[in-house]
């Protein structure tokens, strides 16, 4: 009887592995980053390019400044934040990577390994770290999925770069409120929408605007007394034209 009841227990078990595994494959297989992979080809592909999922809380550092980097990171669930800070702990966000964004590939085959900035998990977030050297080279069994993971990085590098371009935009703006305005601006271009809600909090948008949080709450209150935005929270609608 015991017998039976702990077969019964290890086929829970296996039934709830096999479970998980499937719903993080259709996960991966939904990211752009995997997009024209086959589902089926994805659990062999992460075993070839040694693959591993890894949990961090909000604060945690996936990739710290200065450090050497053989992976690269791919957001599965939560944010992570490309920071840069100065010599006095002064923070800005330079990016902000969500759900299907990869980073850390610069630092990797850039030609100089070692990190110049440190990327933090805003929110709790599951990471998947990849061998970057293994997804360039293709392996001795020549798998199939190697060239198009190849051009679907390559497409993602690209929409950072355009990200990157965006952030210069709004720190070349000398005053905050023009700051807060391209930012506005390039959000409701990007979602197609006036309304919408942001994944940074007031601290964390004074970092990526490069202004003191103080300063941003007093703008963005002058702001809507003209009413130019209305604003709650991390909620925002622009009424002006964009």
């Amino acid at each position: 009887m015991l017998r039976l009841q702990r077969e019964d227990n290890f086929a829970i078990l296996k039934q709830k592995k096999e479970a998980g595994m499937e719903q993080f494959l259709q996960q991966l297989h939904e990211m752009e980053l995997f997009g024209k992979i086959e589902k089926g080809q994805i659990g062999a592909m992460l075993q070839c390019l040694g693959a591993v999922a890894k949990d961090y809380a909000k604060g945690e550092f996936v990739f710290l400044e200065g450090e050497s980097l053989d992976s690269v990171g791919v957001v599965m669930s939560g944010s992570v934040q490309m920071i840069k800070e100065d010599v006095w702990g002064q923070k800005a966000i330079l990016l902000s990577l969500e759900p299907g964004a990869v980073f850390g590939e610069s630092f990797v085959c850039g030609g100089g390994p070692d990190s110049t900035v440190s990327f933090q998990a805003a929110q709790n977030s599951r990471i998947l770290l990849l061998g970057f050297h293994k997804v360039l080279r293709t392996c001795s069994s020549s798998c199939v999925f190697h060239h198009r993971l190849i051009e679907n990085m390559v497409t993602l590098l690209a929409r950072k770069n355009v990200q990157l371009m965006d952030k210069m935009e709004v720190i070349s703006k000398k005053s905050i409120r023009g700051r807060i305005l391209v930012w506005l601006s390039q959000q409701v271009q990007r979602r197609g929408s006036r309304k919408f809600t942001s994944s940074m909090g007031r601290l964390e948008l004074a970092d990526y605007l490069c202004v003191d949080r103080s300063a941003l709450t007093r703008e963005l209150g002058r702001m809507q007394e003209e009413g130019l935005v209305l604003v709650n929270k991390n909620e925002f609608e622009l009424l002006m034209e964009a």
